[in-house]
């Protein structure tokens, strides 16, 4: 199994020696790749499972949101994020905060605009936050059950 480190190398030691008590032995660390001998390595290891421990000693060492690692098939892709890009998740969660800030961002915007010959835009950007935080739809709530019937036991004679 060949693990390619990428930018990573400076903590290819590190890396295998975490991984040396997961997978049952010593990978061997040259240059900017990692060679983990497939004969040796503990039974029910997969590839799959050696990422899942690369992404845990990211995380221990604080850089998991710099890298992204990759498997095809017997070999792992360590990758630095470059910057601009932005995982799915994070995109995802910034859409769902955005409508929420939206309004404060439009009053900071608002409070900054200097002063002058256009007061009225000022008091329309000023009413549109109030008109967002107005909640237009409610969450609507299910009905409460109703109980069960129950059969009625038949009475013994």
């Amino acid at each position: 199994m060949k693990v390619t480190l990428g930018t990573l190398k400076s903590k290819g030691d590190e890396l295998a020696a975490f991984l040396e008590p997961r997978v049952g032995v010593k990978p061997s660390v040259s240059g900017d790749s990692m060679e983990i001998e497939d004969e040796s390595v503990r039974e029910g290891v997969k590839p799959r499972h050696v990422k899942t421990y690369i992404k845990r000693f990211l995380f221990m060492n604080g850089v998991r949101k710099k890298y992204r690692v990759f498997v095809s098939g017997k070999e792992l892709t360590i990758q630095e994020i470059v910057l601009g890009e932005e995982p799915e998740e994070e995109k995802e969660e910034k859409e769902k905060k955005a409508p929420a800030k939206e309004p404060e961002q439009a009053e900071e915007e608002a409070a900054k605009a200097p002063e002058g010959p256009e007061p009225e835009d000022e008091g329309a950007k000023a009413g549109e936050p109030e008109k967002a935080e107005e909640p237009e739809e409610k969450p609507k709530k299910a009905a409460p059950k109703k109980p069960k019937a129950r059969k009625k036991k038949a009475e013994e004679s």
